[in-house]
């Protein structure tokens, strides 16, 4: 923000000018509390008609789905805008996407298989190095968008990858690993010249534009939508959603079906895992994600393939990663071996 001419830097620094209440002027304290929240359009939530107390809106039909946005004191859940946010996320993501054919079209020494095999490693050195899941998911997202416009040889396939790692890992976490550590990691490979070099390369490929909606992100949302009216969230239901989605990210054929899209399958085929003989889908999904089962319905099984291959795969990071106890040992999970072609269908009412 830029500071008006009549106003001095000095002066922009200054603390307001107010009057610090103590705990005995209560009615004061509440009179500013209404005015912020009346400011900001926020109000004490009361069930209104339509809403029962689990925050389920009846539609005028005999379908309910159930409100996620009545917690207005976490903001982290940021209850007044996420409808705004996915919005704006539904929008974005088909200009972030890379190119659904940049294997056939562009790449001459590089194929899905390469491609596979740099995703596996990675998905270890994010385990390796603790890195949040949202840094794997901006990690492909940047190499698949660099690969769908320029050639690279399948030398320089690795570079590639820690770069694009290294990128992600400064925009999304905390405290990002040093340039060195990427070095490291390749067993020094890579001189650190050549690490920022293609960090260079990539970015300005990119044009800078780092924000990427990835299904992570739609996933935090559609795993809400999910739990319902659920007091005690499934941390299986959680895990096994994010275990199927991190999947897709090792199929190149995966990159023809959108983020949100992949998000919404991962919930659909997680809940049937769970819950085989209960419809995956309902309302409260359908209302929140905007799709049918029926838009999911190639994507799904697609995902189900992966599912039931990924024991007989050559690439077994991911499965190993989702064994462990802290997410609940999904990758063991028996998941069966046909999906009813109804629950696939519009449930009649």
């Amino acid at each position: 923000m830029s500071l008006d001419e009549t106003m001095s830097t000095c002066d922009s620094f200054k603390s307001p000018d107010v009057e610090y209440l103590d705990d005995n002027d209560l009615p004061e304290i509440d009179c500013i509390n209404k005015k912020a929240l009346n400011k900001l359009y926020i109000s004490d939530h009361e069930v209104v008609a339509g809403e029962d107390a689990h925050g389920v809106i009846d539609m005028d039909t005999d379908d309910k789905f159930v409100n996620l946005d009545t917690n207005f004191e976490d903001p982290q859940l940021c209850a007044t805008i996420a409808c705004d946010i996915y919005k704006h996320l539904r929008a974005s993501e088909a200009k972030k996407r890379p190119a659904t054919d940049f294997m056939e079209k562009t790449q001459k020494d590089v194929n899905a298989s390469m491609r596979a095999i740099l995703i596996d490693w990675l998905v270890e050195v994010a385990e390796e190095y603790r890195l949040v899941p949202d840094t794997l998911y901006l990690t492909v997202n940047y190499i698949d968008r660099y690969l769908s416009g320029n050639v690279i040889n399948k030398q320089r396939l690795q570079l590639l990858g820690v770069a694009s790692m290294m990128i992600a890992a400064k925009y999304e976490e905390i405290c990002a690993p040093q340039v060195e550590e990427f070095c490291y990691i390749t067993d020094n490979t890579y001189f650190k010249d050549e690490v920022l070099e293609m960090e260079s390369a990539v970015l300005n490929y990119l044009k800078f534009e780092m924000t990427a909606p990835t299904p992570k992100c739609f996933l935090r949302r559609f795993v809400r939508a999910a739990q319902g009216t659920d007091e005690v969230p499934s941390m299986q239901l959680e895990c096994l959603a994010n275990y199927i989605s991190e999947l897709s990210l090792l199929e190149y054929n995966m990159l023809c079906y959108p983020p949100s899209v992949v998000a919404a399958s991962s919930i659909f085929l997680a809940k049937f895992i769970l819950f085989p003989s209960k419809r995956p889908w309902n309302s409260t999904l359908q209302h929140y994600t905007l799709y049918q089962p029926s838009d999911l319905q190639d994507c799904v099984k697609d995902l189900h393939r992966l599912c039931t291959s990924t024991y007989d795969s050559t690439l077994p990071a991911i499965r190993e990663k989702y064994s462990q106890h802290k997410y609940k040992f999904v990758a063991k999970k028996f998941c069966p071996p046909r999906i009813p072609e109804e629950y696939f269908h519009k449930q009649i009412l």
